[in-house]
């Protein structure tokens, strides 16, 4: 059993150079975007969609010294890979499904369009892409991860900002690191999707940052539109089965 792999992103080392953007771009062949300055900030993706895999935010924000003007706030936004994939959950057509490395990938060839799995998602990651009608997200690169190679992004990070490798392992460095920056007074540092008992039983992406989720576009409670899905289905079926007996009760009744 291949163990599960995923990225850690350290929003502290991130300087917004973008390579991870056009590393993921060129590897998987994803179209221009279109580059448009958005009149917000430096940021010309602005968030994840068919044609952005991976997105650099630049956040602004008045500097504690106002002498020294703004501060920034960057971090490459990705797939979370969910444990609990609401897309997956969703799919009538079998086109997304859980790789040998725990990742969630769309197979183009299947998918019909339908469209389920981008309200599904608590993150907005997936998009149809016009006119192509189909869904498309990161695949974390899994045909890099079947060769044995790094994802590009990952690959591509100059400062390590985003790391690739086993989950478990992941997770103890990011402790360390969240441990590291507060004995060095950086107590807004903290972890983000790490937690398997949130909304998303954990993700297979998960970020340190220094501000609340809000201030990264990223929601503070994700939960998948599929978490109570088999209890929805017993309680349904629970009702289904009272009221057929309703009406057997009330037809037999009428007999006699």
């Amino acid at each position: 059993m291949t163990s599960r792999v995923g990225f850690f992103t350290d929003t502290t080392l991130c300087i917004g150079c973008k390579a991870c953007e056009v590393a993921c771009k060129e590897w998987n062949h994803v179209p221009d975007d279109g580059l448009n300055f958005l009149g917000r900030s430096y940021d010309n993706t602005g968030e994840l969609n068919a044609d952005t895999w991976r997105h650099v935010a630049f956040i602004e924000q008045p500097a504690l010294a106002p002498a020294t003007g703004i501060k920034w706030l960057m971090s490459s936004d990705v797939c979370k890979h969910c444990t609990r994939a609401a897309c997956l959950d969703v799919c009538p057509t079998g086109s997304l499904f859980r790789t040998e490395f725990g990742t969630v990938v769309v197979q183009e060839d299947i998918c019909n369009g339908c469209g389920y799995c981008i309200p599904a998602c608590p993150y907005g990651v997936i998009a149809k892409r016009e006119p192509d009608g189909r869904v498309w997200k990161c695949t974390l690169c899994y045909d890099r991860l079947k060769g044995g190679m790094t994802p590009a992004c990952a690959q591509a990070c100059p400062t390590e900002s985003i790391q690739f490798g086993p989950l478990d392992v992941l997770r103890g460095r990011a402790a360390e690191r969240v441990s590291e920056l507060h004995g060095q007074g950086v107590t807004e540092a903290r972890l983000y999707g790490d937690d398997p008992n949130d909304g998303v039983e954990g993700a297979g992406a998960f970020f340190l940052l220094l501000d609340e989720p809000e201030v990264y576009g990223l929601p503070p409670d994700p939960v998948a539109s599929t978490h109570r899905l088999s209890s929805m289905w017993r309680t349904a079926g629970t009702a289904g089965a009272a009221f057929a007996l309703g009406l057997a009760a009330a037809f037999v009744g009428r007999r006699s």
